[in-house]
C-alpha cells in the first residue's frame, strides 16, 4: 500500500500590516505604507437629513398618513357617480368638502400649535375617519343626498399632515438654514409622490374590486400612518398654550403670500381639468391619469434636486424667479396642445412644465416658515394650504367653464394666466415690519 502524504499545514492568508513598513536606506528614512486605502464619501443631503433620530419612524408615518389626500376626492367621485349615477353630485359633494376644509382647517392648525401634535392630529383624524366611513355607509345603502354633503363636510377636521411634518423639520433643523431648505424640498417632493400615487391606486381600487374600497382603504391608511406619526414624541415640537404672537395673517408679509397661493392654486385646478378635457377631445379619457402622473413626476425630480444644492440668496429673492421660471414652462402644453394636437407631445411639455413647480411650493412654504410667528407654524403653512384649495377651486371652475365655452385647447390660457398672475403678485413689494 503507498504511504498516505501527510498534509501540508495551511499558511493563513497574508493580512495587511497595521502599520507603515520603515526602512533605511544609507542615510535615509523610507516609509511604505501598505494600507488598503480606505475612501469615506460624505453622505448626501438626504441621508444626513433622515440619520437625525427619530427622522425615519416620523417620515413613515406621515408618508403613510399624506399618501389618503390624494386618494379621497377621486375614490369619492368615483364612489358617488358609480352608484347615484350623477357626476353633478359626485362634484357638489366634493366641492362642499372643500369649503369646508378651507374653514376648518386652520381651527385646527391653531388647537395644534397651542396642544401639540398627538393630543391634537390624532382625535381630529379619528373624527374625520369617522365621516369617510359615514359616507361609504350612506352611499352603500342609499341615503339621501343630503347625507352625502355632511358626512363629507366632515372630513374637513383631518389635519394638514405635510405641514405637521415641515414643522417638525423646523423643530429639529432650528438654525440651519441648508438643512432645513433640504428637508423643505424633500416634503414637496413627498406631496407629489402622495398626488401621484394616489389617484391611481384610487381609481385601481374602485374599478378592480367595489366602489367603496378606495375610501376604505384610504381611512385604514390614514388612521394607521397619523398612530405612526404621533407616536414619535421625541421630534415633536413643544407645544404652546398660551402663543403671545398675533396670528399669522395679521403678521406682515403672509396676506401677500397667501394672495400667491390662490394664484398658483389657479395652476394646478385649471391644468387637471383642462388636460383631462385635452385628453377626452382626442378619445384618450383614460390616458389622462397618466399624463397629469408624469407632470407631478417631474416636480417631484425637480424638488429632490433642488433639495440636494445649496440655494442662491434669500428666499424672498428666489421666489419670483421661481414663479417666472414656472410661467415660462407652462406656455410649453399650451403651444403643444395649440400647434400639435398630441397628446403624447404634450405628456411630455407637461413633465417639463411640472419641473419648475416643486421649486416655486419649496420657495413658497420657507418664506412661510420665515414670516409666521414662533409657535405658530402649523397655523401659518395651513393658511397657505388654504391659500392653495382656494385656487384649485377657482382654477377648476375657469378652466371648465373656458373648455365648454370656447375649447379645450384655447382652456391652456388659464393656468398660463393664473401663472403670470402669480409673478406679478410675486414681484409686489412686500411691507414688513422688525
Amino acid at each position: 500500500m503507498p504511504t498516505p502524504t501527510p498534509a501540508r499545514p495551511s499558511r493563513p492568508a497574508p493580512s495587511a500590516p497595521s502599520a507603515p513598513f520603515l526602512a533605511v536606506t544609507a542615510d535615509t528614512v523610507v516609509a511604505a505604507d501598505f494600507r488598503p486605502r480606505v475612501r469615506h464619501r460624505p453622505p448626501g443631503p438626504y441621508r444626513r437629513l433622515l440619520s437625525i433620530p427619530g427622522a425615519r419612524a416620523f417620515t413613515i408615518g406621515n408618508l403613510v398618513a399624506r399618501l389618503p389626500m390624494g386618494m379621497f376626492s377621486v375614490s369619492a367621485v368615483v364612489m358617488i357617480a358609480g352608484t347615484r349615477g350623477s357626476y353633478a353630485l359626485a362634484g357638489a359633494v366634493t366641492a362642499t368638502g372643500l369649503a369646508a376644509t378651507a374653514l376648518v382647517a386652520p381651527w385646527t392648525a391653531r388647537l395644534v400649535d397651542r396642544y401639540g401634535q398627538a393630543r391634537v392630529a390624532l382625535p381630529a383624524t379619528l373624527f374625520a375617519a369617522l365621516g369617510s366611513v359615514a359616507l361609504l355607509l350612506c352611499v352603500r345603502y342609499g341615503a339621501p343626498a343630503w347625507t352625502l354633503f355632511a358626512a363629507y363636510a366632515a372630513t374637513a377636521t383631518t389635519p394638514n399632515t405635510g405641514g405637521m411634518a415641515r414643522a417638525r423639520w423646523a423643530h429639529l433643523l432650528e438654525g440651519d438654514a441648508d438643512a432645513l431648505h433640504t428637508a423643505n424640498s424633500f416634503e414637496q417632493a413627498a406631496d407629489e409622490l402622495c398626488f401621484m400615487l394616489g389617484p391611481v391606486l384610487a381609481a385601481f381600487l374602485c374599478t378592480a374590486l367595489f366602489p367603496e374600497a378606495g375610501t376604505l382603504v384610504g381611512v385604514v391608511l390614514l388612521v394607521t400612518g397619523m398612530l405612526l406619526f404621533t407616536a414619535r414624541r421625541s421630534t415633536e415640537p413643544p407645544a404652546r398654550p398660551r402663543p403671545t404672537a398675533k396670528a399669522p395673517f395679521r403678521v406682515p408679509g403672509i396676506p401677500s403670500l397667501l394672495v400667491v397661493c390662490l394664484a398658483m392654486g389657479g395652476v394646478f385646478g385649471a391644468m387637471e381639468v383642462v388636460t383631462i378635457a385635452f385628453a377626452d377631445a382626442q378619445g384618450h379619457r383614460a390616458a389622462a391619469g397618466v399624463v397629469l402622473a408624469l407632470q407631478a413626476a417631474g416636480s417631484c425630480a425637480a424638488g429632490l434636486l433642488y433639495g440636494a444644492v445649496k440655494p442662491a440668496g434669500p428666499a424672498e429673492h428666489r421666489l419670483p424667479w421661481c414663479v417666472a421660471a414656472m410661467t415660462a414652462l407652462l406656455t410649453l402644453p399650451l403651444l403643444a396642445a395649440s400647434l400639435s394636437g398630441s397628446l403624447p407631445l404634450l405628456a411630455l411639455t407637461l413633465l417639463v412644465g411640472g419641473m419648475a413647480t416643486a421649486p416655486t411650493m419649496v420657495t413658497t412654504m420657507t418664506l412661510v416658515q420665515h414670516r409666521t410667528p414662533e409657535g405658530r407654524l402649523n397655523e401659518g403653512m395651513t393658511l397657505a394650504v388654504t391659500g392653495l384649495l382656494g385656487g384649485i377651486a377657482c382654477g377648476s371652475a375657469a378652466g371648465g367653464w373656458t373648455v365648454e365655452h370656447v375649447s379645450p385647447t384655447a382652456a391652456y390660457v388659464v393656468p398660463v394666466t393664473a401663472a403670470a398672475v402669480a409673478l406679478l403678485l410675486a414681484l409686489l413689494p412686500t411691507r414688513r415690519t422688525a
